[in-house]
């Protein structure tokens, strides 16, 4: 995780989770927890940046398998949700596999700067049943 400049020890994880309950609380939508055969796998999902919903996911590295199956479900949701016209997805620059991304529709919108690191942000409309292959 590129935003990782910390120590990751309790009271970091009791911040993030805090963090990400507000989510829910002032958009009733948020991250959740990915589980896969009653095990946690990893954690994803839609939070509110501005007037955008960014899409994040973000797995165990034993999981890194199932990121495909996982969006597509999660597009799904968003597709599903009127609140959600489009999502904004942020990928690391190393990230050079992007054809799951831009056959649904995916755009390239900007490289941009957040938290001090470098992001290339895509922007997919829900509208119209993108589906991620």
């Amino acid at each position: 995780m590129p935003l990782l400049t910390f120590e990751w020890d309790d009271t970091a994880m009791a911040k993030f989770v805090a963090t990400k309950e507000a989510c829910w609380n002032r958009d009733g939508l948020g991250h959740w927890a990915i589980m896969q055969n009653c095990k946690y796998v990893g954690w994803g999902g839609f939070q509110k940046e501005g007037d955008e919903w960014d899409y994040g996911l973000v797995l165990k590295p034993m999981s890194f398998g199932l990121g495909l199956r996982i969006s597509r479900r999660a597009i799904e949701f968003a597709v599903a949700d009127e609140r959600i016209p489009f999502v904004t997805i942020l990928l690391p620059p190393s990230r050079k596999s992007l054809g799951a991304l831009k056959r649904p529709g995916a755009t390239f919108v900007a490289e941009i700067e957040f938290g001090g690191s470098t992001f290339l942000k895509y922007r997919l409309n829900t509208e119209g049943s993108p589906r991620l292959s």
